[in-house]
């Protein structure tokens, strides 16, 4: 009986808990598309290196629909994957290369510690993702997941940690939303793999 009542238990707060990121995904979403949120961009190349870095108090993404393809009855035949920012009232248009933006609040720790000859060595059996974090464990401390951010050719350009995270489509192609900790998180071209900070052991060589 007792048994019976923990598995009620943890099921209704699974519910609860996901329910409450449905909450926080939409309130996030609105405020976003409504007033905008105060957020970072940052551009990378195909290697991970960084080509710009943008903050702006007022930041909306869209998807610019004027290069949709349709057919002859008017319907979208392709979604267009050109970005339409908005940036404290300033327009920036951005399609290809690989995008973030991520809500003030949040730390891109890879950014934080931009170092990498330190933490990258010729031991196969002992992935980046283990030496990164084991090298800087205190960045982690109170996370339970960590999302790790590659280039379109599979190299770590971002990393970012939190204790509750969910991710969602979104209407632009190639893009992912995230919410880390209630705070937004837009993945545009990029690959993204997270992982549960118990998942990450093995020791630094």
């Amino acid at each position: 009986m007792k048994k019976l009542v923990m598995t009620f238990i943890l099921v209704g707060l699974t519910v609860t808990l996901s329910g409450c990121q449905m909450i926080d995904n939409f309130t996030s979403n609105f405020r976003q598309q409504t007033y905008g949120l105060p957020m970072t961009v940052q551009t990378y190349d195909a290697s991970a290196q960084k080509i710009d870095d943008i903050h702006g108090k007022s930041l909306s993404i869209t998807r610019d629909t004027k290069f949709d393809q349709t057919n002859s009855d008017g319907e979208t035949t392709k979604k267009s994957s050109v970005l339409d920012l908005t940036l404290g009232g300033q327009q920036i248009t951005h399609v290809g290369s690989s995008l973030i933006a991520y809500q003030d609040g949040l730390t891109n720790v890879l950014d934080k510690y931009p170092k990498r000859e330190k933490i990258t060595n010729s031991d196969a059996s002992v992935p980046f993702m283990n030496r990164f974090v084991n090298r800087y464990q205190n960045a982690f401390s109170g996370a339970s997941k960590v999302i790790l951010i590659r280039s379109q050719l599979g190299q770590p350009l971002a990393t970012f940690a939190g204790n509750a995270v969910s991710y969602q489509s979104t209407k632009v192609p190639s893009s992912t939303a995230l919410l880390i900790d209630g705070k937004r998180l837009f993945v545009y071209r990029c690959d993204y793999t997270i992982y549960t900070m118990n998942s990450l052991a093995g020791s630094d060589s």
